[in-house]
């Protein structure tokens, strides 16, 4: 396994047992829950939004160590940042774990995003890995049903 590799997972395994922001938002002014019924996935996404800027991102729920860790990078990266900037990091973040986005080539936007890019090379994950951020476009989007990874 290369270096690169090893590094990518070691993050992964680290945002998995040691979750950044894994706490109930008491002044989240935003939410959205999160399911997906393949494997059992379920968070919920707490955020607040002052002025159009994400001041705090929470998450809690429980899931395998892909949709845990996916969502604690997703929550330390978003702080600070406008909605549309966290629009582009979905939109980034989706199209590394679908494969049609190299990682080397947006090096300078995805940082450790790149660490799920390998997911594309296990369809069924990538639902795992995405469903913390389809949950948080719809919070941001101030949706109430429960977003699904199955249509």
């Amino acid at each position: 396994m290369s270096e690169l590799k090893t590094l990518y997972q070691d993050l992964i395994l680290d945002h998995n047992k040691n979750p950044r922001n894994f706490k109930k938002l008491t002044n989240a002014n935003r939410h959205a829950e999160g399911y997906n019924p393949l494997c059992g996935d379920q968070y919920t996404i707490y955020v607040q939004v002052e002025n159009d800027i994400i001041r705090e991102v929470g998450f809690e729920g429980s899931g395998c160590a892909i949709s845990k860790a996916s969502a604690s990078v997703m929550s330390s990266l978003l702080k600070g940042k406008t909605i549309a900037e966290a629009e582009e990091l979905i939109t980034l973040f989706q199209k590394l774990v679908t494969g049609t986005a190299d990682p080397m080539e947006e090096i300078d936007r995805v940082g450790k995003l790149a660490a799920f890019a390998g997911v594309s090379e296990f369809p069924a994950r990538v639902k795992c890995a995405s469903l913390a951020w389809h949950t948080l476009r719809a919070a941001l989007e101030d949706k109430e049903q429960v977003v699904s990874t199955e249509v």
